[in-house]
Formats: structure tokens, C-alpha cells, sequence
């Protein structure tokens, strides 16, 4: 079988800095522990990193989301310490979802599983986009390694993935 994770966003601002919850960081262990059971099995693992620049707040999202986050260089843009995987694909995406998966996969998968920060928007929406390109790929999401901006709409998000036929496993 041949899978793949993809990490996302699980940066600094979303775990305990500008936009961090308590949710995002009871699940930094977890997601280290399905970091190392990956690469214990030698599958490929990605990461995505929410990424803006200083005039974020100009930005459509800016405008509508008046938080700045995720500044490239800065601390709260890094990846949690502890989670880096050397050699890994980064991806570098200025939205929630990252519309160039099929640049990237080459190969077929089985199963891409997803983990990361927030379900209720950068996990939903690359599920959504990469169930939409690889119909014949399951799409997993791990619910005990992902948290949203609220617990109330971390659970709403993973009933929408489950009515569009992504597998939702844990929690």
C-alpha cells in the first residue's frame, strides 16, 4: 500500500501564537506521533505552510480575517518545533487550499491522509480539493490530530468531509 501525509499548517501562529488555541496545542503530540509512524514505514510526508508577507492586511483575506499571521520569516510562520522531517516537500500556500496537488503527486497513492491546523478550513479545503483530483484515491483525515478555530466547528467540518466521502478516522 502506498500512502502519503501531508501536514498542514502546523505553525507556530496557529498553535500558540496569533491565532492559537488550546486544541491546537493538545494535538502537537499526536501529530508527531503519526509523523514518526509514517516515516518509521518510510511513506512520503508533506507539509503545507500557511504563508503571508507584511501586507497581509491588504490582502483580500487581510481584509476579512484582520489577524496578521503567518508572516514568512518570522516565528510564528515556522513549523512547530519537533515536527520537521528533513528532505520533505514544503509547500508554501498564500490560501486555505492549495489548488496544484497534481504538480506535486506524481505518483498514485492509495491513501493520502491529512493532519493539521484548522479543520474547519485549511484541512477541509485541501481534503475537498484533493478528493475532487484523485477520485480513486481515499482521502483520510485523522479527527485526534487536527483542530479548528472552534471545537464546535472542528466537528462540523469533519461531518461535511464525511458527506463528501473523505474517511474520517479517530476521535
Amino acid at each position: 500500500m502506498k500512502k502519503l501525509l501531508i501536514v498542514v499548517d502546523m505553525q507556530n501562529d496557529f498553535i500558540d501564537g496569533a491565532l492559537g488555541t488550546k486544541e491546537a496545542k493538545q494535538i502537537v503530540g499526536k501529530v508527531k506521533d503519526k509523523i514518526g509512524e509514517y516515516q518509521k514505514l518510510g511513506y512520503k510526508i508533506i507539509f503545507t505552510k500557511d504563508t503571508h508577507y507584511e501586507n497581509y492586511p491588504e490582502t483580500s483575506e487581510g481584509k476579512k480575517l484582520p489577524v496578521k499571521h503567518c508572516i514568512k520569516g518570522t516565528h510564528g510562520w515556522e513549523t512547530a518545533d519537533g515536527l520537521e522531517v528533513p528532505d520533505c516537500i514544503i509547500i508554501l500556500k498564500s490560501t486555505f487550499g492549495w489548488s496544484k496537488w497534481n504538480y506535486v503527486l506524481k505518483d498514485n497513492y492509495d491513501e493520502i491522509e491529512l493532519v493539521g491546523l484548522c479543520t474547519d478550513v485549511c484541512v477541509i479545503s485541501n481534503a475537498l480539493i484533493l478528493k475532487a483530483m484523485f477520485t480513486d484515491t481515499e482521502i483520510t483525515v485523522d479527527a485526534e490530530c487536527c483542530a479548528g478555530v472552534t471545537p464546535e466547528t472542528h466537528k462540523a467540518a469533519l461531518e461535511v468531509m464525511k458527506k463528501c466521502q473523505i474517511n474520517v478516522t479517530g476521535g
